[in-house]
């Protein structure tokens, strides 16, 4: 037999485990509501909501600008606002070097992205928050971004979305972080003088400063499912009134129940949702 037609027999390798979990690591996402494994692809098309039990996993600033506007084409306002850093403050490292590793990794200025663009062919203002950059913290310059954008939906007359994910004030910036709660709620006042209707859209989590200013002071406060929403977190009230507290407490179809939230809309019907609001406000 020609020694060309020779077929050298060769064992079988099958990967090993570790080999197998290095070629599909971070290619799969365990979901928390109902612990379904899932595509980080299919995932993704699904604006981050898992198809079994609609559980909402975090959406990024981008990525939200790009649901709720038009054929994602907006455009950005005081992209070049950025913090400095005040005090000098130290924690676990510098807050300057943390701001720029911050900056250099998800390519934003701060914790907040303000865009004009168009929401079902309507223009409108809209600003969303970026939980990664320093749990979305509001500091100077998202105090200033917020205000700015209600300043400039009153002038124009304009509809203001605010989508919020935060972690509260920025402590590395002290006072000059609360300061931002009194500044952005004068802003809104303004803003409600002028009637021109401001949406507030609550995500997991939006806490502290950020719920205790302008995240619960819309014409419409509408919370994703299951989102937490509160100043203090739930661990730390149990501790201070020594009770236990009810079940999905600080929730948002608790808040909803109680009366602190207008609705509570699932993410692929939430740009219908406040498009159908401004048509009724201004009307």
């Amino acid at each position: 037999m020609p020694t060309w037609f020779k077929r050298e027999r060769k064992a079988i390798e099958t990967p090993s485990e570790e080999e197998r979990r290095i070629r599909t690591e971070g290619l799969w996402v365990k979901c928390d509501g109902c612990g379904l494994a899932l595509w980080k692809k299919d995932l993704e098309q699904n604006w981050q909501v898992c198809p079994k039990c609609h559980h909402h996993f975090r959406l990024g600033a981008a990525k939200r600008l790009e649901l709720l506007l038009d054929d994602d084409k907006w455009a950005e306002l005081d992209a070049g606002l950025a913090s400095s850093d005040p005090l000098n403050f130290v924690d676990t490292q510098p807050y300057g070097e943390r701001l720029r590793e911050m900056r250099q990794r998800l390519g934003m200025s701060d914790a907040i992205l303000t865009a004009e663009g168009k929401m079902n062919g309507r223009e409108v203002l809209c600003c969303s928050m970026e939980f990664a950059f320093i749990a979305g913290s509001m500091g100077a310059v998202v105090g200033e971004k917020v205000t700015r954008a209600m300043e400039r939906a009153a002038d124009r007359k304009t509809p203001l979305v605010i989508v919020s994910c935060s972690g509260g004030a920025r402590m590395q910036e002290g006072v000059v972080s609360l300061m931002q709660l009194a500044k952005v709620s004068a802003a809104a006042a303004r803003l409600d003088e002028c009637r021109v209707p401001f949406v507030s859209v609550l995500t997991d989590p939006t806490t502290g400063g950020v719920t205790a200013s302008y995240a619960l002071l819309g014409d419409l406060n509408i919370g994703e499912p299951g989102a937490l929403i509160g100043f203090a977190g739930p661990r730390v009230i149990e501790q201070t009134i020594r009770q236990k507290l009810p079940r999905g407490f600080q929730r948002a179809e608790f808040l909803l129940e109680h009366g602190f939230l207008d609705a509570v809309v699932h993410r692929r019907e939430l740009k219908s949702y406040i498009s159908n609001a401004f048509d009724f406000f201004l009307s």
